[in-house]
């Protein structure tokens, strides 16, 4: 499998396309008065406590003020050990007016605020530093015992020999990594953390401490591992910058960068562009002429599957199988590329046979694999619905990238015509009560003049006698379908 990453710099954005196969996975953007703040260590205020909710709000001086819960602020558990199930009183952690230094673990969503936590960590090329925890740990997604082990070791070892503070967490790119080159983080992440201690005695309440690394260098240190076989940068200076970080901590990515000069834009290169554009779009259409419908609201994200015009060679069933084996696929693709977090319903098509139900499973967790954020999937119910969690970091694509529209206010749909003339009507009657005037003129979209004056025109004939007042109509082209105004003449 092929692995490119592309990078488009700008000096209004940056945005970060993951490629395997020809195929753009992942989309990363970040723009330049609206970057993201996961990973930023802050020194707050606390503004209020919440007992009843078990959280309190913290001014980090952000237009928002970040939500922290009770669980983020007592000590994690050890790797092996059982989570605590009793949170203590969120008044014995915290009170109003106390100063706190806090990191930003989701980014702000719609009307939600910042979440926090008190679990500071600092994260290098292979090592993530725990400065308030003496846990030494690997990351889960390195499967193999003896390289869990290997890495371990290495850390312990040289954490006891030099009587090191602090925990650390091995990263996945460390797999397969030397030694060497691992312990090389320990010093580094060491000494930043001690300049932020020194800084934040003179810091101002509330104030940003630290400030995670600019998208460009969070790509090379997340995103390029193996089997990545091309970085692509499109600017110079951004070029420059990385080349300089990868030779200082992952000199093995050298090679792999290449400065882009060619007379296409950068993106262009396997349709990013257009990938883009598809992703803000509810329908994703299936090879086999199947579809899905993806909708995301703020409690959580639906997926629905459909068969289409796919009709299958054999019968039902198999056609409901094939859809269903491709969708779950497109579905994890999907997950990736247009960054949908939170709880996520998936509707697939009803399988009878158990054994298609746990195929459809199978690919679908498969897909998954290579997803950066954490997942987690139920088995498929009665009805059919399988109810999976992704792991919310930062905004969808759809939430970066949109707005809710001004027409129907987000809501996806507006009101007919024919509704919006019925209240006019009513509104009619109300002000003929209320007003002793000699004609109505209602300014109105033109799809609503057209059916009063058509549809409607027999009903507007019988209003007109029973007020015993003329009704006028008046287009107005730029009045949106739900708009209009009664004027008294």
């Amino acid at each position: 499998m092929s692995e490119e990453i592309l990078i488009n710099v700008s000096s209004v954005e940056t945005r970060v396309a993951l490629v395997e196969n020809g195929v753009v996975q992942e989309l990363y953007i970040e723009r330049s008065h609206g970057k993201g703040y996961v990973g930023n260590i802050y020194k707050g205020k606390v503004v209020r406590v919440l007992p009843g909710m078990q959280a309190a709000f913290v001014d980090i001086g952000l237009e928002r003020t970040g939500f922290i819960h009770a669980a983020d602020m007592i000590p994690e558990a050890l790797e092996g050990e059982p989570r605590a199930t009793e949170v203590p009183d969120i008044r014995t952690l915290v009170r109003e007016g106390q100063t706190i230094v806090v990191q930003v673990a989701k980014d702000p969503i719609s009307t939600k605020g910042a979440r926090l936590t008190t679990h500071i960590t600092l994260s290098s090329r292979y090592l993530v530093y725990l400065p308030n925890s003496n846990h030494i740990g690997v990351s889960v997604r390195i499967e193999d015992e003896q390289e869990r082990e290997r890495l371990r070791q290495i850390v312990e070892s040289a954490v006891q020999s030099n009587v090191i503070s602090g925990g650390f967490i091995v990263r996945t790119v460390a797999e397969g990594a030397l030694a060497d080159a691992i312990l090389v983080d320990i010093p580094f992440l060491q000494k930043l953390w001690g300049e932020l201690s020194d800084k934040l005695k003179a810091l101002s309440v509330p104030n940003v401490l630290y400030q995670d690394m600019p998208l460009t260098l969070r790509a090379l240190r997340d995103l390029a591992r193996a089997p990545i076989d091309k970085i692509r940068v499109d600017s110079r200076v951004a070029f420059q910058q990385m080349l300089d970080f990868a030779s200082k901590y992952s000199p093995q990515l050298v090679d792999l960068m290449e400065y882009y000069i060619g007379e296409r834009p950068l993106l262009d290169l396997y349709g990013v562009e257009e990938e883009i554009r598809r992703a803000l779009e509810p329908r994703v259409p299936l090879k086999s002429n199947g579809y899905l419908i993806i909708e995301q609201t703020e409690a959580m994200t639906t997926v629905d599957v459909n068969t289409g015009a796919f009709v299958g060679h054999r019968n039902l069933e198999e056609t409901i199988f094939k859809t269903n084996m491709e969708a779950a696929t497109a579905i994890a693709r999907q997950l990736r590329l247009r960054n949908l977090g939170g709880i996520i319903i998936l509707d697939f098509i009803d399988m009878k046979d158990a054994e298609h139900q746990r195929q459809v499973l199978r690919t679908l967790e498969k897909a998954l694999e290579k997803d950066h954020a954490k997942t987690r999937i139920t088995g498929v119910s009665e009805l059919g619905l399988v109810e999976m969690a992704r792991k919310r970091t930062r905004e969808s694509l759809g939430q970066m990238m949109c707005e809710p529209c001004p027409i129907c206010m987000g809501r996806g749909q507006v009101k007919s015509a024919e509704t919006v003339c019925y209240e006019i009507f009513r509104e009619i009657l109300r002000e003929a009560r209320a007003y002793d005037n000699q004609k109505f003129l209602i300014l109105a979209a033109p799809v609503v003049v057209d059916r009063l004056l058509d549809e409607e025109a027999a009903y507007v004939a019988d209003l007109e006698a029973f007020i015993g007042r003329t009704i006028e109509f008046q287009v107005e082209a730029l009045y949106a379908q739900e708009k209009y105004d009664i004027v008294l003449v």
